[in-house]
């Protein structure tokens, strides 16, 4: 795995590391909060011809010590928001790794987008992220010069930075691994491969680990699994963890189809080798748990994977079959690309049957999703209000895009089965929708629940410079965690 880079939130930089300067239109950085050297750097940007401290304007000057300093301008100030400040982390970066830099030192604007433990960690997440290469099968990894980035707030915000920065780097390790998983291959990352993945995790972190095989799914009738993963040589799991304890405790499950021809009901060639990322609900909840485990935040916190490879053989189930359910629901298959709410049937009557007091699944359900959303946001489905807006604001917070959808009874009416308790495919219309109310049919008597379709966000496809998985979730997750861990249940 391509490392992170060594984040670390420091009073000043040492003499001779390049150095950058963010500097609002308008507005000079308080001369006190900087060293001499970078101090006189801002001062002749201002003094050079035609430098309005407008955005994307950089300057870049050579110290008489003999450090590089390369002042950029920001904007108006009243623009400045998270993304933006993002934008000024990946830039400095890409200048440092251009000049071969080992170290850098951004010297952060004093304004209430870069202030704050939670701007803090969010900043520190995502410069840690910007070192992260998928580079396994390289023959010749990329190696990049650039180790260390040195973040330096004002004096003002310097302690929010530093007590925001260990839940930066705990969540920015989770997110990493969470992309690990995901880009592995197929012919790697089989639901076996992935079992182990969680047992190995597991062990490091003494957390309690089950795994179903095939066996085990029979004698606990969890048809859905099994009909999803009957057509591949590579046989279903279902993984649980249990970590930590605490007075609340939370179930999440997470959608692990390791590659989705579709069945029988074959996908088109054209990206379909998109379709290993159809695991990246399971990679990130395993994420999710990485970045819980060094925050030790105090919850119970139990994960439910179920893993499967939905290939087209004579063992496959078909269009007409009707298939039992772990719940005792059945189900009638319209089409078997229509597999993750199938599988994810089995997981949650599972985790609901456990009684958390609160259960959220991630999922790359639906195709509808994306096309209501877009790339840039997931969907979110739940019944209950609370519980909702404490998922956005945490989204928010992260800087993770998610926009509620409707779960009107309409949607599960188009569920309804003509021979079974249920079909898995609807009409056209409200496909993200029909998908989140059969979902809602094996949650039980669980009244907190949530449903987050991740399928825009999970990662970035065909043609695009940044291919891979994001990660998406992990951050809102330990987020949401995090922030609602002492709250008691409305």
């Amino acid at each position: 795995m391509g490392g992170l880079l060594e984040v670390e939130v420091v009073r000043t930089a040492p003499a001779g590391v390049r150095s950058v300067v963010g500097v609002f239109a308008g507005r000079s950085p308080a001369a006190a909060e900087l060293p001499e050297e970078i101090r006189s750097a801002v001062a002749a940007a201002r003094a050079h011809q035609g430098w309005r401290g407008a955005e994307e304007q950089v300057l870049e000057l050579t110290t008489r010590s003999g450090r590089t300093v390369q002042v950029r301008g920001l904007g108006e100030a009243s623009a400045f928001d998270a993304r933006k400040l993002h934008g000024l982390l990946e830039r400095a970066v890409e200048g440092a790794r251009a000049a071969a830099a080992r170290r850098l030192a951004l010297y952060l604007p004093d304004h209430p987008a870069s202030v704050g433990e939670q701007a803090a960690a969010r900043a520190t997440r995502e410069a840690a992220l910007l070192g992260y290469r998928y580079d396994r099968f390289l023959s010749r990894p990329e190696k990049s010069p650039l180790r260390a980035l040195l973040l330096v707030p004002t004096r003002a915000s310097l302690a929010a930075w530093k007590a925001g920065a260990e839940t930066g780097r705990a969540i920015a390790a989770g997110v990493a691994w969470a992309r690990e998983l995901a880009n592995t291959p197929p012919n790697v990352a089989t639901p076996a491969w992935m079992a182990e993945q969680a047992r190995s995790w597991a062990k490091r972190h003494r957390a309690r680990f089950t795994v179903l095989g095939p066996a085990q799914l029979r004698r606990r009738g969890m048809g859905g699994l099994l009909a999803v993963g009957g057509g591949s040589a590579h046989p279903p799991r279902l993984v649980r963890i249990e970590l930590g304890r605490g007075p609340r405790t939370v179930a999440l499950v997470g959608k692990g189809v390791t590659f989705d021809t579709g069945g029988i009901s074959i996908k088109p060639a054209a990206q379909m080798d998109e379709m290993k990322w159809d695991k990246c609900g399971a990679c990130a909840v395993l994420g999710a748990l990485e970045a819980v485990a060094r925050l030790r935040l105090p919850l119970r916190l139990r994960a439910y994977l179920p893993l499967a490879e939905n290939m087209p053989d004579g063992t496959a189930y078909r269009p007409g079959d009707i298939v039992r359910c772990a719940n005792g629901k059945t189900v009638e298959i319209l089409n078997t690309d229509a597999e993750g709410r199938m599988i994810l049937a089995d997981a949650l009557a599972w985790a609901a049957s456990e009684k958390p007091d609160e259960l959220v699944e991630l999922s790359t359900l639906t195709g509808a999703c994306v096309v209501a959303l877009g790339p840039t946001g997931a969907g979110l489905f739940s019944p209950h209000d609370g519980l909702a807006a404490a998922l956005l604001e945490a989204a928010e917070a992260a800087g993770e895009r998610l926009w509620r959808l409707p779960l009107w009874s309409e949607f599960l009416d188009e569920m309804r089965g003509a021979h079974a308790d249920l079909r898995n495919s609807g009409g056209r219309w409200g496909g993200a929708s029909a998908a989140a109310a059969f979902l809602s049919q094996f949650v039980g008597a669980t009244e907190r629940w949530a449903h987050l379709d991740i399928a825009g966000p999970a990662y970035v496809g065909e043609g695009k410079a940044k291919r891979g998985a994001t990660g998406y979730g992990v951050a809102l997750t330990v987020g949401w965690l995090g922030r609602s861990g002492a709250r008691r249940r409305r």
